[in-house]
């Protein structure tokens, strides 16, 4: 059985270097001082659409809905405004219904279609926290969370994708949909997987900050910032990928504006035009 895991977690390690560098000499993205610039003639074709968990996996909860329904209902009106307003532009989902899709296989998706942008969507929410009332030690809702939350893969330590590939509950799966054959990583391939896994972090985080900038600026949304930390469902994308967290599902006004028309059109819009911003900057188009 340890033999069977260790395998498999070879194999997946093996596949998303392997992954990694033909997406990274695919799209032809040289080093350079400017991280949102890449190499002229490159052009931004492919964006993953990721709704957060799904099917089984309801994700946080609120007073009257589930993160899964929430984060389906934004990426699907994300899908339309971004077909509707850059025409040029192939959208991928990771789904448009409620079924159950695991993190390893939404990475492959994106991977397999040499997509350059990845796009997660979620909603946040707080802990219940420990309080004493009347003597006794309870269990109370924490309401109080508020505002957007920018996600960036941290690579600091490469273990991050090992466990991510560990936690996979579907690695022969995995194994069967991307149809990869084990390849050994020469030490140039090594090196050059490092080079355009920081290129991928630093647009990851510049794309981040411009959608950000858009909630802040545009929605006057409270956030929390950009933060870089072990996100598995980034971990194993070989393209600039940020995770979004919308909002507090756990939060009464919150959950209100994450299930408003109102409030969705807020999110899509600020994402739509950061997206533009980015398209603008990585095919080198003068405002």
């Amino acid at each position: 059985m340890k033999n069977k895991s260790f395998k498999l977690l070879i194999y997946g390690l093996s596949a998303f270097f392997v992954s990694f560098i033909n997406v990274a000499f695919a799209t032809g993205h040289p080093e350079s001082n400017d991280s949102s610039v890449v190499a002229s003639g490159f052009k931004l074709r492919t964006i993953v659409i990721d709704a957060g968990h799904g099917g089984r996996a309801t994700g946080a909860s609120g007073a009257y809905s589930l993160e899964k329904n929430v984060t389906l209902a934004i990426a699907l009106k994300l899908q339309q405004a971004v077909q509707k307003e850059i025409k040029d532009l192939n959208v991928l989902m990771t789904r448009t219904t409620d079924v159950f899709v695991n993190n390893g296989l939404r990475a492959v998706m994106a991977n397999e279609n040499k997509a350059n942008l990845y796009i997660s969507l979620h909603c946040n929410s707080l802990p219940n926290v420990r309080k004493v009332v009347n003597g006794k030690t309870v269990s109370v809702p924490n309401r109080s969370g508020k505002g957007v939350l920018l996600l960036v893969n941290i690579f600091r330590r490469s273990g991050e994708q090992v466990a991510a590939i560990m936690e996979n509950q579907f690695a022969e799966e995995e194994k069967a949909y991307s149809k990869k054959e084990v390849e050994a990583l020469s030490p140039e391939d090594a090196i050059t997987l490092n080079i355009f896994r920081d290129k991928y972090r630093k647009q990851s985080i510049h794309f981040a900050n411009l959608v950000n900038n858009e909630f802040v600026n545009t929605d006057g949304r409270n956030s929390l910032g950009v933060i870089e930390q072990g996100v598995q469902v980034l971990a194993q994308t070989s393209m600039p990928s940020i995770l979004v967290e919308t909002g507090f599902i756990n939060n009464p006004e919150e959950e209100d504006y994450l299930n408003s028309d109102e409030g969705q059109n807020e999110i899509v819009n600020s994402i739509v035009r950061a997206i533009k911003q980015y398209k603008r900057e990585v095919e080198q188009v003068p405002q």
